[in-house]
């Protein structure tokens, strides 16, 4: 074979095999009748947060003044909202949820003067862990967390930058901050988590230890005045009382508290609480501010068996201070006493029914 021949055989040879390479490339890469393949792993991003912004698009920074706005659910009491919103010195409202829309945005932006207000939808875990969320709240001179479910709040934003953000603002920045139903519930120390759904006072007074109990202390918000609180709303609405005390229980014998304290707000109801912690109550109903702790811890706690807590029928003290719309500080917060004459009265528990 000459030189010639043996190169032209050398050709047909790497055709053939180029062929045959090419053949096998597309045959791993088309997918065949009755033949599955594992699709390539992605990196996983986190979705876009979906945002909603009335405003200003520029960031500016104002004077603040550290407030809680504390609601208690149902239509917003315009007047606790318009002195939530004056501390925030013109500066820039941020709103937050997992679930809903603008709602709060038009509302807001037109009940005070404000730079801006921003709505932003944190409906997953990946999504709080985002920076730009983070700095998001921490630039905001003034927060409001809307209502919802509770336990989305703790599962989507616990341990992540969002918790993070929050207590810079609560604690460092110190600038006004609020919620509304499940809002309100996390701004406890101690909280009301709904993990196993809502908790009825009917069942939780027969059975303390029933699965709805779920509470979670000193794990999560670290809001002024409310280290030893635990908040509840739809407070008469819905007859929540009886769990609340139950709550008050489980703090003071599953936590060890030496001290227990709970304030209740009724629907279309909000307390507003100052730097010093005065609070005054707006609104067209009422706050309940409770107390309990040592020595009169329950008498019978145990699974299966109505909750006994008398204390000589002084288990919890309560006071009940009506709702104004020109509301001025009737309650210490810090002292955790009235300001003024109040409805002041015991609650305590006998077989598993309130008295």
């Amino acid at each position: 074979m000459n030189s010639i021949s043996g190169g032209r055989t050398a050709i047909r040879h790497f055709g053939k095999l180029l062929l045959l390479q090419t053949a096998l490339l597309l045959a791993c890469k088309t997918p065949q009748k009755g033949v599955a393949f594992a699709a390539t792993k992605q990196p996983t991003q986190a979705q876009k947060v979906v945002t909603f912004k009335i405003g200003a698009t520029s960031d500016t920074v104002t004077g603040t003044q550290a407030r809680l706005l504390l609601a208690g659910g149902s239509t917003d009491v315009e007047e606790a909202m318009r002195w939530f919103l004056q501390g925030a010195g013109g500066g820039d409202v941020v709103i937050i949820r997992a679930s809903g829309a603008d709602g709060y945005n038009a509302f807001l932006y037109n009940l005070a003067k404000v730079h801006s207000v921003e709505t932003m939808v944190i409906d997953s875990r990946e999504k709080a862990m985002l920076p730009e969320v983070a700095q998001k709240i921490r630039s905001a001179e003034a927060l409001f967390i809307a209502g919802g479910d509770q336990w989305n709040y703790v599962n989507f934003w616990q341990n992540t930058p969002v918790q993070a953000a929050i207590n810079h603002l609560l604690n460092t920045k110190k600038v006004p901050v609020g919620g509304t139903s499940a809002g309100l519930a996390i701004l406890g120390g101690a909280y009301f988590n709904a993990r196993y759904g809502t908790a009825q006072s009917a069942v939780c007074l027969q059975n303390p230890f029933d699965s709805t109990v779920s509470i979670g202390y000193n794990d999560f918000l670290t809001a002024p005045f409310l280290a030893n609180c635990i908040t509840d709303s739809h407070y008469s609405q819905r007859q929540r009382m009886g769990r609340h005390v139950v709550f008050m229980a489980h703090l003071l014998v599953q936590n060890g508290l030496p001290f227990v304290q709970g304030l209740g707000i009724d629907e279309k109801t909000a307390v507003g609480v100052d730097e010093k912690g005065l609070a005054r109550v707006f609104g067209t109903s009422s706050a309940y501010f409770l107390r309990a702790g040592l020595p009169g811890v329950p008498e019978t706690y145990q699974l299966g068996l109505p909750l006994q807590w008398n204390a000589s029928g002084k288990a919890v003290d309560a006071h009940r201070i009506d709702g104004k719309a020109n509301a001025i500080p009737s309650f210490n917060l810090a002292k955790w006493e009235p300001l003024a004459a109040d409805s002041s009265y015991k609650v305590w528990v006998e077989n598993g029914k309130l008295r």
